[in-house]
């Protein structure tokens, strides 16, 4: 059974920084991609960064390059989103997702919310 647990969140005023854990169980054999979304109130959700764990692979929303850090620790199963310089806009619910998949549909497609596995999820808001 694939499960994801996030946690990390919080409330952070504007500059701070977080960093948002993503906990994977079921799926860390074989090629998989692991990705970080976030919904804000009335908004669509919005891929934020993926990564590929079997090659270390990373991807980033262009919005995001250069605050935001996605990593893994194959020991723990775990992938970590590192977010400095928090701005007011990156308040949102804040989820992490997986599926079975290749490296090329993790590079191509890691921003289309279509993955079967998802967490709850965990608030981050960032206030001015």
């Amino acid at each position: 059974q694939v499960q994801l647990v996030e946690s990390g969140g919080g409330s952070m005023q504007a500059g701070g920084s977080l960093r948002l854990s993503c906990a994977v169980s079921g799926i860390t054999y074989g090629g998989y991609c692991v990705g970080w979304f976030r919904q804000a109130p009335g908004k669509e959700r919005e891929g934020v960064a993926a990564i590929y764990p079997a090659a270390g692979s990373t991807y980033y929303n262009d919005s995001v390059k250069g605050r935001i850090t996605i990593s893994q620790d194959n020991a723990k199963n775990t992938v970590y989103l590192q977010m400095n310089s928090l701005k007011p806009e990156d308040t949102a619910m804040y989820y992490c997702a997986t599926n079975r998949a290749t490296i090329n549909w993790c590079a191509s497609q890691w921003r289309t919310p279509t993955y079967p596995y998802w967490g709850q999820g965990t608030q981050v808001t960032v206030s001015s």
